[in-house]
């Protein structure tokens, strides 16, 4: 069988076994006994019954064995062959015999062949298989701490070992407590164990201790079993509750909001249950302003803000908090909380302005205080420390003074009214917190004006055009002149110098309005008289000192047609020309009659003379030069033309209201002799009188021309003494365009002259100077001046 095929060892020891249980079989009865193992595995050898009945080995294949009864669940078999005993099923010998007995298995065998019945008893020895158990895994006690008293004895459960012998439970042990220790009593084969407290038990130092119970059997190797025991300390009242700090010290931010936690305290009561609750509150034994700033929470200990915490207000609170448990008699503690105020920048810095001078003159010197600056900023650290700057370019500036955050506002350059009369002046203060806050203050300084300025002519010189034969005693013309001061100091007086540059002679003639500088002349100017004078007027302001400006004026008379053209020959008394004139009968058409003569004193249109017939007898004969008053045959005569011819000659200006002269010409047709000494006769006078005719010609186009070019030249040298915005104000609405207009051509004898003058245009005029022609720009300006047509 497999069971024997087994190691050497194994099947030493079953001999062994086997010879021991034939020894005990052999004295018991004459019955065979064996001993086998509890646990034994199957297959194991128990003995050979055969051998052991005395059975003879060479008959043994006759004979069979069968075991009849005894062998519960057949725990153990027989070989039918050889009659050997072995273990089949697993032996439990705890579970087959109580604890304290011997453990014996009766079997009845039955040998056939022939039939026998023999008994063999079998015993089943204890092997240490179990380990002491415990009734419970924990075991859990309750003692009162400061109850119990030293010796005090707690009975615990005992352990039980289903092992028998040496096997079973043989001692208990402890682990190590400084509170416990182990007793253990017998009770017959049971072994109680007892704990004994050797020291009084504190909860608060140990509210619980564990502990472990071990007990031990006696087989080898030892088993154990074990059992925790928790040991909890009951409480009683006598802890307060602590703080963990006697002293908290927490900083917290200005402003901040209500329901900001501040701190957290935390109280701790070595007590249990209500002892050990802690209810948390102020002290309100002393009146603290923190009580209106801050609240506690009775069960967390959080400090939480609900009123305004401001740092300017107060830096610094101190509140005393107490830790209440709710025992039947309550026991405090006590701890005191310092909150520091954190600064936050939140006070713009406020600047005040004292000693402030509200005016200062335009001539104050740089350098000059005008005001003393402060500012201020209710923050601390670099809240606190302020900036303080001018936020516009303007001529002052800050100067920090020797006490901090004072400044001197100062003049830093010259003041000119006239270019600004008032300043206003930001001043910006900045702190240094983060980020910064500013604040802005506006000052206004007036500027009181001095007398610095001159009066200023609008115009310098003045030029002006007046007609003549104006009315004594109204206006001629007005000047005007501004100051840039102001009051009394641009309060202006006008006055006619008498200095060297004047016309003493007319100057006496004029007067001037000293309030507003209208020219008054106490006398009619007339311009075939004087044609242009000038004089110097002077502007002088009210100030102290005053100050004044001179100015030139200068002044043309316009010419008006007040002069009737003079016949010059020949002339009678009454102012009108009358002439006798012959020509030959023979003389062809086109030839020169006579010339009528006439002057103007006018000039201008004024001075230009227009010829023409007002009368004659015969309008077939005689043509007349509108212009040159030549007077000539238009045809041959005839036999039956008259011999004596009147012509009544019309000589008339161009003013506006024309002023005119005639002449009256009897012109005779003779014969042709009579004609030549006549001719001859009167040749003497007319080479004297066309000598002198042309004489006084070249003397007037001479002096025309040389008055035109000094006017010119007058104009221009005014014009460029001007500046570019008179200039091109005035100059553009000049109406003279500097090109020829037309002529007026005359004959004296065989010599042909040509009086040539400027180019004429509404709004300008001819000035004559010695019947000469110049051309005067008017000036618009002018009050005085009036139309020049």
């Amino acid at each position: 069988m497999k069971e024997w095929k087994r190691p050497t060892i194994e099947r030493v020891r079953m001999v062994l076994l086997c010879v021991v249980s034939l020894y005990l079989c052999q004295g018991a009865s004459g019955q065979i006994r064996y001993s086998v193992p509890e646990e034994s595995k199957r297959g194991t050898f128990v003995g050979n019954v055969a051998k052991d009945l005395g059975f003879d080995v060479n008959t043994l294949t006759e004979r069979r064995f069968r075991i009849v009864s005894g062998s519960n669940e057949n725990l153990l078999q027989i070989n039918q062959d050889n009659g050997a005993l072995y273990v089949h099923g697993n032996i439990d010998r705890e579970n087959m015999c109580e604890k304290n007995t011997q453990c014996l298995m009766n079997l009845k065998i039955a040998v056939e062949n022939p039939l026998e019945i023999h008994y063999v008893e079998v015993e089943i020895t204890d092997i240490n298989d179990h380990s002491p158990m415990f009734p419970e895994k924990e075991k859990h006690l309750e003692i009162s701490e400061n109850a119990a008293l030293q010796g005090t004895r707690f009975p615990l459960d005992a352990a039980h070992d289903p092992d028998v012998g040496v096997n079973s439970l043989r001692k208990y042990s402890l682990s190590t407590s400084n509170h416990f220790e182990l007793d253990v009593k017998s009770r017959g084969e049971e072994k109680i164990p007892f704990l004994i407290l050797k020291k009084p038990l504190d909860r608060e130092q140990e509210p619980e201790l564990v502990l472990t119970l071990t007990a031990y059997d006696g087989g080898k190797p030892e088993r154990s079993g074990s059992v925790n025991i928790s040991v909890t300390v009951l409480d009683i009242n006598d802890n307060a509750p602590v703080f963990e700090r006697q002293v908290y010290t927490v900083t917290l931010a200005e402003n901040a909001p209500p329901g900001t936690s501040v701190v957290t305290l935390r109280a701790t009561d070595l007590d249990a249950g209500e002892n050990g609750q802690v209810i948390y509150a102020f002290d309100h034994s002393l009146k603290n302003k923190a009580l209106d700033i801050f609240e506690i929470n009775a069960v967390t200990g959080d400090i939480t803000v609900k009123g305004p915490v401001d740092f300017e207000d107060q830096n610094s609170y101190e509140i005393d908090v107490q830790a209440a448990d709710k025992g039947p008699v309550a026991l405090v503690g006590h701890c005191s909380v310092i909150i520091n105020i954190k600064d936050v920048n939140d006070n713009a810095p406020e600047i005040d302005v004292t000693s402030l001078s509200g005016e200062i003159p335009e001539n104050v010197k740089p350098g000059t205080t005008i005001a003393l600056i402060s500012v201020s900023d209710k923050d601390s650290g670099d809240n606190g420390v302020v900036v303080c700057t001018l936020a516009n370019d303007v001529p002052f500036e800050l100067k920090p003074s020797f006490q901090r955050h004072v400044y001197s506002l100062v003049t830093k350059s010259r003041m000119d009214r006239e270019a600004a009369s008032v300043y206003t002046i930001i001043i910006s203060a900045v702190d240094k917190g983060d980020p910064p806050l500013s604040s802005q203050k506006t000052i206004s300084v007036d500027i009181s004006d001095v007398n610095d300025n001159s009066p200023v002519f609008s115009q310098s010189p003045y030029t002006f055009y007046m007609m003549e034969n104006n009315t004594p005693g109204a206006v001629l013309f007005s000047l005007s002149a501004s100051d840039l001061d102001q009051n009394e100091n641009a309060q202006i007086a006008y006055s006619i110098s008498k200095g060297e540059s004047a016309d003493q002679s007319l100057v006496s003639y004029l007067n001037i309005n000293s309030e507003n500088g209208d020219v008054y002349a106490l006398k009619s100017f007339d311009f075939e008289t004087i044609k242009t004078f000038q004089f110097n007027v002077l502007a002088t302001d009210a100030g102290n000192p005053p100050l004044s400006t001179n100015v030139t004026v200068h002044v043309f008379i316009l010419d008006q047609n007040d002069n009737a053209p003079v016949i010059l020959s020949p002339v009678s008394s009454n102012g009108s020309a009358e002439g006798v004139e012959e020509i030959a009968r023979n003389a062809n058409g086109g030839n020169l009659v006579t010339k009528v003569r006439a002057y103007d004193a006018d000039v201008g249109y004024n001075g230009w003379l227009l010829f023409s017939i007002q009368e004659v007898s015969d309008h077939t004969l005689f043509s007349l030069d509108r212009y040159t008053g030549q007077i000539r045959t238009i045809r041959s005569f005839t036999e039956t033309d008259e011999h004596q011819h009147k012509l009544v000659i019309l000589v008339k200006d161009n003013g506006n209201i024309s002023l005119s002269a005639t002449a009256t010409i009897v012109i005779n047709i003779v014969e042709p002799k009579e004609a030549f000494s006549a001719s001859d006769a009167n040749n003497a006078l007319p080479d004297t009188s066309e000598n002198n005719v042309t004489f006084y010609l070249i003397i007037t186009l001479g002096s025309v021309s040389v008055l035109f070019l000094v006017s010119i030249i007058i104009l221009v040298a005014m014009q460029c003494s001007k500046s570019q915005d008179y200039t091109s104000k005035y100059l553009q609405d000049t109406n003279y365009d500097g090109t020829l207009c037309h002529s007026i051509q005359y004959r004296s004898g065989d010599k042909r002259y040509m009086l040539v003058g400027p180019r004429m245009s509404i709004g300008s005029t001819i000035v004559p100077g010695s019947n000469g022609n110049t051309l005067v720009v008017p000036d618009r300006r002018s009050r005085a001046s009036g139309e020049v047509r």
